[in-house]
């Protein structure tokens, strides 16, 4: 039997392919016309820097997404862009945020955030999204549970894909930081993805360094392995409300001890561990009053200006990391070495340390 006959709104596979249809009294008709959707051109440099000084936050969003593109023609846009920027960067109080799955990071950010831009701080969030090592996709919907933040009209969220780097930050976090400062926010969050060991590349990043922790998962002795308590300027032990209120304040005490096997070059920051509840507010002040005190600190003794210099020399070596690495793939790709070592090191035949050294040596990286 013919579907046609026996169903009357029928339509083929195929309809709709080159435009849009609908079935009146079992014939189909053309609907209207799609409207042609025309891609916005691209800002120039210049253009694109004058509207981000001047607080656009659409050209923010549009200058975030033009350094985060891996084109070749918007990486020169791009590096004008932040050649043009960078003077005018650098007078944020840049805090990185990073703790466990579960240690409600995004929650915490949502209400000191918005304790923030109540009394008056223009405040940037850069949140990284973990990127699926198989479809390289990212849901970004960090967004969507900072509710209360997102409607601060002094707030300015973005999300973007950590694009499977590691260390917990995105390919292009530090140079979404000086676009933020640029546009004259006075606090610039960065929250990682919370992937616990590796969460320590943002540490060179920011200028204090704030870990979430939880009670009764482990990581009061799990933090000192990871190396995360040395690199840490404030612990703060989240969930501290309800039945959960007596194992977080016995898990920062446990923090506290374990701070004390670290030792601290005299005059530095020591660090501090507090216990708050995103949910309740309780502890989100006194968390804040802390890192505005390490920052009073950090400055009066130099530690401030050691690590923007740090963080500057940190950006200069991920660069040319970067551009080695795309120098090398560019290189590899025109030889047919490439694949031949390729198919002998999967199979076995050549030792993968030997492999390397050949292209390494076929690239003309080494000798």
């Amino acid at each position: 039997m013919n579907p046609r006959d026996s169903r009357p709104d029928w339509v083929p596979p195929d309809a709709g392919r080159e435009f849009a249809t609908h079935v009146v009294a079992g014939h189909i008709e053309p609907a209207a016309m799609p409207q042609v959707v025309r891609r916005r051109p691209l800002d120039q440099p210049a253009t694109l820097a004058a509207a981000i000084r001047a607080g656009d936050r659409g050209a923010l969003a549009r200058g975030i997404t033009l350094v985060e593109s891996h084109a070749p023609a918007h990486r020169v846009l791009a590096d004008e862009l932040l050649r043009i920027l960078t003077p005018h960067a650098g007078g944020a109080m840049r805090v990185g945020i990073t703790g466990a799955p579960g240690a409600g990071k995004s929650t915490f950010i949502d209400a000191l955030g918005t304790r923030l831009c109540n009394s008056g701080v223009r405040l940037a969030v850069l949140s990284v999204d973990p990127s699926s090592p198989i479809t390289h996709g990212s849901i970004l919907g960090d967004k969507t549970r900072m509710e209360n933040l997102s409607r601060c009209r002094s707030a300015f969220i973005r999300p973007s894909p950590s694009e499977c780097e590691l260390g917990g930050v995105a390919r292009r976090t530090r140079e979404s930081i000086v676009l933020c400062e640029a546009a004259g926010f006075d606090v610039v969050i960065v929250e990682t993805v919370g992937v616990g060991q590796s969460e320590v590349l943002v540490r060179g990043m920011v200028d204090c360094f704030l870990v979430l922790m939880i009670a009764g998962a482990g990581d009061e002795l799990q933090g000192i392995k990871k190396g995360i308590l040395e690199l840490a300027d404030l612990l703060v032990v989240n969930k501290a409300d309800g039945d959960n209120l007596t194992r977080a304040e016995a898990a920062r005490m446990e923090f506290g001890r374990a701070l004390h096997y670290l030792t601290v070059p005299e005059g530095l920051w020591q660090p501090r561990v507090l216990s708050c509840s995103a949910v309740t507010g309780a502890g989100i002040d006194e968390t804040w009053t802390t890192v505005q005190a390490f920052f009073s600190q950090a400055r009066a003794t130099g530690e401030f200006t050691a690590r923007r210099r740090e963080q500057a020399q940190a950006w200069l070596e991920s660069l040319i990391t970067e551009g080695l690495r795309e120098a090398y793939v560019k290189k590899i790709g025109h030889l047919s070495l490439g694949a031949q070592i390729d198919a002998q090191v999967r199979s076995g035949e050549l030792p993968a340390p030997e492999g390397a050294h050949r292209l390494l040596v076929a690239a003309g990286f080494i000798s």
